[in-house]
């Protein structure tokens, strides 16, 4: 592995895909294989419900609010965390390509009947400022797009505040679908969203993550995994690899992380 080398454990972990609404169900997709028909359950939600919002507040909230609070709940709840008192770090390729599609057609067609409430959510910090909101955090909150090195760029983010002193970091990844003639130039489907609860001093029991960088002309980055397969058009797919290593507590993975340049990891589990 290149160095420096940065290290976390992972204290917790959120999953969240149409038909896959929590990381047991993405586990136990993985473990038991795909169902006879290739689709996961067909009684899953169609779209998350985040518990940290008030009932008016969940029914507002675009899908890509919706999913990213859906996982950094889920995170922290299975770490045993209070969301109030941890840095965060979201990741998003594009944003809500969605709304940035009905911003565009409405101000072209009809620009005094913009809604309020979707500009307000139009911009790439959305979630990040409803989490905050939401989970009454006052610790920084840092919104990261880097195109489909965005989740690898906001995993050495946290990565980062953790090796500067911070003991506790949320990392979030998510994207939707794509719309209008954004979808052309700017490719997304579906929803999904996955999050760590990353922590300087590991306890026992915790996987524990290693990452260094190296060439991306050494080893192709393997991306055809059960869960890539099944999100295969989501922006955010680069992050699955890491993901279905955790899983399937695998030792390895590699991700994406642009300009060339792969991130290596190294996963330990007790």
């Amino acid at each position: 592995m290149t160095s420096p080398v940065l290290s976390a454990g992972i204290a917790g972990i959120g999953f969240w895909t149409r038909g896959l609404p929590s990381w047991a169900a993405a586990c136990a997709y993985l473990a038991d294989g795909p169902p006879a028909n290739g689709m996961p359950p067909d009684d899953a939600p169609a779209k998350p419900s985040p518990q940290l919002l008030a009932p008016n507040e969940r029914r507002r909230a675009p899908e890509t609010v919706a999913v990213a609070l859906e996982v950094a709940l889920a995170a922290c709840t299975a770490a045993g965390c209070d969301p109030a008192t941890l840095s965060s770090v979201f990741a998003s390729t594009h944003g809500d390509l969605a709304i940035t599609d009905y911003m565009c057609q409405t101000l072209a067609s009809d620009p005094h009947s913009l809604s309020p409430t979707r500009f307000h959510n139009s911009v790439h910090n959305a979630a990040a400022g409803y989490w905050t909101i939401g989970a009454g955090a006052m610790a920084p909150a840092t919104a990261i797009s880097a195109y489909d090195a965005s989740f690898a760029q906001g995993l050495l983010e946290a990565l980062a505040q953790l090796a500067t002193g911070t003991e506790a970091v949320l990392l979030v990844g998510y994207d939707s679908s794509s719309a209008g003639p954004l979808a052309e130039v700017s490719r997304s489907q579906g929803l999904l969203g996955g999050a760590l609860l990353l922590v300087a001093d590991p306890r026992p029991g915790m996987p524990r993550l290693r990452v260094g960088i190296r060439e991306a002309t050494e080893r192709a980055v393997e991306n055809d995994g059960a869960l890539s397969r099944l999100a295969a058009g989501n922006a955010m797919l680069p992050m699955l690899p890491l993901f279905e290593a955790l899983a399937l507590s695998r030792p390895h993975a590699a991700i994406t992380a642009g300009s060339g340049k792969i991130l290596e990891m190294e996963i330990a589990y007790d």
